[in-house]
C-alpha cells in the first residue's frame, strides 16, 4: 500500500485541489493522511469529506510529517505538501519506481511547476531544477517518495520547525535520489506575494544560515 502523508496548516482551498487530483486515479490501494497543525479554517472539514485520514500534531512541519509516518499503514512512503499537485501520471511514476526492487534504498521527488505563466516562474522552475540535480536538495514542494524500511533506516523526519525536507534529503544522499518526469505544481501566490528575487533569495539566505550551523527554531523566524 502506498500511504500518502500531507502535512496541512489553514490551507482548505489548495489541499481541496490536491486531494482532488489525488482521487482522480481511483486507486483503492491508496492511503491518504492528512496532519493538521491546529487549523482555524475548513482544513479538517475538507480532508474529511475527500475520505483522507486526519490527525493532529502540533509542532511545525517536521513534526506532522513524522507523526503522519508513524500513523500510516503502507510500505511505500510519499510525502506531499497541501498546495502541492502532482500532475498526470504520478500515480504510474510512483508505481513503477515502487515496484523496482533496485529503488529499495532510494528516493523519487517530482519536478517542481508553478501554477503561473510568468517568465519569472519559469525561471524558478530552472533553477530548482539544478538545485535538486546537482546539490541533490529537493524541497518538499516536489513530493518525496521512498519506501517504509528505507525512511525508518535513515532515521525518518525529524521534528523540526524549519529545513526538515533538507535535513532528511541530505541523510538520503545525492547519489540515492531519483527524479520523476512528472510535474508538481504548487501554488505560486506566495512568490507572487513575496516576488520571484526577494523570496528566492530570503530562501537561499536560509539555506546558508542552516549549513552554518544555526538553529532551525532561529531560521523559521527569519524565514516568517
Amino acid at each position: 500500500m502506498l500511504s500518502i502523508v500531507i502535512p496541512a496548516l489553514d490551507c482548505a482551498d489548495s489541499l481541496a485541489r490536491t486531494l482532488a487530483a489525488l482521487a482522480a486515479t481511483g486507486d483503492a490501494g491508496v492511503e491518504v493522511v492528512v496532519v493538521d497543525g491546529g487549523s482555524s479554517d475548513r482544513t479538517r472539514g475538507v480532508a474529511t469529506a475527500a475520505g483522507a485520514r486526519v490527525l493532529r500534531a502540533e509542532g511545525g512541519r517536521g513534526a506532522q510529517l513524522a507523526f503522519g509516518a508513524g500513523a500510516a499503514r503502507g510500505d511505500c512512503l510519499l510525502f506531499l505538501h497541501a498546495d502541492t499537485v502532482p500532475g498526470p501520471g504520478w500515480a504510474e511514476a510512483t508505481a513503477r519506481f515502487t515496484a523496482d526492487l533496485s529503488n529499495r534504498r532510494r528516493a523519487a521527488y517530482f519536478r517542481f511547476a508553478l501554477g503561473d505563466p510568468a517568465p519569472a516562474a519559469r525561471r524558478l522552475e530552472r533553477v530548482v531544477a539544478w538545485r535538486a540535480r546537482v546539490l541533490g536538495l529537493p524541497y518538499g514542494d516536489q513530493g518525496l517518495l521512498l519506501g517504509r524500511q528505507f525512511y525508518e533506516d535513515i532515521g525518518g523526519f525529524k521534528p523540526m520547525v524549519l529545513m526538515e525536507d533538507v535535513d532528511m534529503a541530505r541523510r538520503i544522499g545525492r547519489r540515492n535520489l531519483v527524479a520523476l518526469d512528472v510535474p508538481a505544481v504548487t501554488s505560486a501566490a506566495r512568490y507572487r506575494a513575496g516576488g520571484y528575487v526577494a523570496r528566492p533569495l530570503r530562501n537561499l539566505t536560509c539555506l546558508g544560515l542552516y549549513f552554518l550551523g544555526l538553529p532551525p527554531a532561529l531560521i523559521a523566524r527569519i524565514y516568517r
